[in-house]
């Protein structure tokens, strides 16, 4: 499709995509029951209870920057640390903040 470059202008940090892929795959444990707490998950992957709990907002983001993200690997302007914390944010305002584009843009 024309909305779609060549792949390595499409370049995503591997460490991004690893951190999203894990809190999916934590926040499907919870929900299924596979881990009753945020503590049997890192108990069980030997990281901290606080490091799953921070990770696990990834699992949040907006429906639109989880595309950008994962399907066009646009990178975040965003640190991995920075994108955690965007995952706070309203959904209307997260695709600005992860990409640093303006409202005209959207």
């Amino acid at each position: 499709p024309a909305d779609h470059g060549p792949a390595e202008a499409r370049a995503q940090d591997a460490h991004v995509l690893r951190a999203i892929a894990r809190a999916w795959n934590w926040r499907r444990k919870l929900e299924r029951g596979e881990a009753s707490t945020i503590a049997d998950i890192a108990k069980a992957d030997r990281v901290s209870d606080q490091y799953v709990g921070r990770t696990m907002r990834l699992a949040y983001l907006a429906p639109d920057v989880l595309e950008k993200l994962l399907i066009h690997r646009t990178p975040p302007s965003l640190s991995l640390n920075e994108l955690v914390t965007a995952s706070d944010l309203p959904w209307s305002d997260q695709l600005a903040a992860v990409f640093a584009i303006s409202n005209d843009e959207k």
